[in-house]
């Protein structure tokens, strides 16, 4: 009973959940937009599938981060509340996002892998989705910096002046 009742207390407003989630996940498509931008980057058609790739992936993390960090930071200071959000936006929108590309990667590779449920299915299943978040770690984190950390930075900072 008191898990559900502290779970009960982090969860965001319904106001917060939508207003949050796109306001983080328009933040982390523009850094994404941005880099690329500069990087003078593939084709519009790809930009726009990584762009809404990060957007969905930050529009999916902040509800999750934001509940993460009201437990983490319950009942206690503002510095902690400011850790607590940075680090809780931070890994769960990075875990996210990778999580959406793994599932894309694999989507692209599933045509040339074995029959579902087979062994060699399972190890080319496990396989893909480890490439693809090594391959997500090396490109994608980059994609980051530096608006990804100025907005993690402002929203750690919003979440602890909002902190009791």
């Amino acid at each position: 009973m008191r898990i559900r009742h502290r779970l009960g207390q982090a969860l965001p407003s319904l106001r917060v959940a939508i207003l949050g989630a796109a306001l983080w996940g328009f933040a982390m498509g523009a850094s994404a937009f941005l880099t690329l931008l500069l990087d003078h980057w593939e084709t519009p058609v790809r930009v726009r599938a990584v762009v809404l790739l990060f957007a969905l992936g930050g529009a999916i993390a902040f509800p999750i981060g934001w509940t993460l960090a009201r437990l983490l930071s319950c009942h206690r200071g503002r510095e902690t509340a400011f850790a607590a959000a940075f680090l809780s936006f931070g890994v769960v929108t990075i875990g996210l996002t990778a999580l959406l590309y793994a599932l894309q990667y694999r989507s692209y590779y599933a045509e040339w892998h074995a029959a579902p449920f087979t062994i060699t299915w399972a190890f080319q299943f496990v396989f893909t989705g480890l490439v693809a978040l090594y391959q997500f770690a090396v490109l994608g984190l980059r994609l980051y910096f530096p608006g990804g950390f100025v907005a993690l930075f402002a929203a750690a900072s919003w979440f602890a002046s909002r902190s009791r």
